[in-house]
């Protein structure tokens, strides 16, 4: 394990279903808001499995949830709390929309129906919000939607550029759709088989949104130009297994990271591809890459049973030993989902409390410094965390035990950090401290949501 003093488990939240998926919105004023997906194969129950008594097997059924939380600013142990939940079929992947759709933040989810929904965000009662389905469009029969990619990842668009999403199934094939903002509504606009096994995963290049990217299980990184579909621009087999993460960067404009079933995350200047700029190893299959939202070099890493891992682009562009800079390992876990938090702190000025009452000398001088249980707690879904066992394990309030390792560091391990504020808008960034970072993972088997503070010294 690499940096693990500097990450600090804040919370960790049980999502009932087995979970894969997690997404912060991106949209300052709403940049509290976190989306988190669900996947549940559930078995008829009383069937036989090899479906004996029947002459045929009952087909197992695919379920989800949307969970939508906020996350509160207000010191509490518990920042994160449920807001909304909503069943639906068993969610792949899940996108927000870098701008508003019709004067709403939306987001985007691709399901095992084999659809991508789109579901708008509104304010509701009591200052809170809710995700109301408002488009959806089945890609393609008996298959399911694996990722989806909106062609807004880039600061900057311009007011003529359509709204597009990309999309990729079980069976292979892209998905190119446009969007009518007046409704908001999905459109289908081409589809083309790109890979011979699952499509895992398919991405814009933000940079020049006629051109996409995809990784499938037969191992092969593809680009394709959507003008011209019908063969791909090249083909990479740089990747020993399924690539299954890809992500441009909304910073670099040349530069792409792609992640594999072979523990590799790869660097890439799509200017010159007979080799890439980097070749990280890590500690588990990369499932999904998130390139920081506002620092260009950091990329953070879904390394399914090897927990999540952050990479420092310039240092592994220089081949430099320490381009990993935080390793974090889960055990008896499985990470599928993780990003980064669009919410940034600012420091105040040495005069200003961080928040009126939190005074540390209002506190015991015994106080524990280990998160503290919320009574009641925020949701019922929404388990803060109550003590350690002293061997790594968390344990719930309801007794439960998670294997996450909990780091104490912090005097009160509370949110936010003493001497700073949480800020939701861009005017406030140049007083932002970029060395403090939330970020989310999820982890799949033992269907825990986990909330982190990650400072980079």
């Amino acid at each position: 394990m690499t940096g693990e003093r500097e990450v600090q488990l804040l919370q960790a939240v049980d999502t009932e279903l087995t979970v894969d998926s997690v997404e912060w919105c991106p949209l300052a004023g709403c940049r509290h808001l976190l989306a988190c997906g669900t996947y549940q194969l559930w078995k008829p129950e009383g069937r036989p499995a090899d479906g004996s008594e029947l002459g045929v097997a009952e087909p197992p059924v695919r379920l989800g949830r949307l969970y939508l939380y906020s996350c509160n600013e207000d010191r509490s142990p518990c920042p994160l709390v449920e807001v909304q939940r909503r069943d639906t079929s068993a969610i792949l992947d899940m996108k927000w929309c870098h701008v508003p759709v019709a004067g709403h933040p939306v987001l985007g989810v691709a399901d095992a129906s084999g659809s991508i929904e789109l579901l708008r965000l509104v304010p509701s009662e009591q200052d809170t919000w809710t995700l109301q389905p408002c488009s959806r469009l089945a890609l393609e029969k008996q298959c399911l939607a694996l990722s989806l990619d909106w062609s807004t990842g880039k600061a900057g668009r311009a007011s003529d550029q359509p709204l597009k999403i990309i999309s990729s199934d079980s069976k292979g094939q892209l998905h190119l759709l446009k969007i009518s903002e007046a409704g908001p509504g999905l459109q289908a606009v081409v589809a083309w088989q790109a890979h011979q096994f699952e499509a895992w995963v398919a991405a814009f290049n933000y940079w020049q949104t006629e051109v996409v990217y995809s990784g499938g299980d037969d191992g092969l990184l593809k680009g394709w130009d959507t003008r011209m579909p019908d063969a791909a621009t090249f083909s990479s087999r740089r990747h020993s297994m399924g690539v299954c993460s890809v992500q441009s960067s909304p910073h670099r404009e040349h530069i792409l990271a792609t992640g594999s079933y072979d523990e590799h995350v790869l660097l890439w200047d799509m200017r010159s591809l007979r080799r890439p700029l980097a070749d990280v190893p890590v500690q588990g299959g990369v499932w999904r890459l998130k390139w920081h939202p506002f620092q260009r070099d950091l990329l953070l890493a879904a390394c399914m049973h090897g927990g999540f891992t952050i990479i420092n682009y310039q240092m592994a562009a220089e081949e430099e030993q320490d381009a990993v800079s935080l390793s974090y390992p889960l055990p008896n876990s499985l990470v599928y989902g993780i990003d980064w938090s669009w919410l940034h702190f600012c420091r105040l000025p040495q005069t200003q409390p961080s928040f009126p009452g939190s005074d540390r000398e209002a506190r015991t001088a015994n106080q524990d410094p280990i998160l503290k249980a919320a009574d009641p707690s925020p949701a019922p879904s929404s388990e803060c965390l109550a003590d350690s066992d002293g061997v790594g394990g968390t344990t719930h309030q309801n007794g439960s035990k998670l294997e996450a390792p909990l780091q104490t560091e912090d005097e009160d391990g509370q949110l936010p950090t003493p001497g700073v504020k949480i800020c939701d808008c861009d005017q406030d960034l140049e007083a932002a401290d970029f060395d403090i970072n939330l970020l989310a993972t999820c982890s799949f088997y033992n269907h825990v949501l986990h909330l982190w503070k990650w400072e980079n010294i």
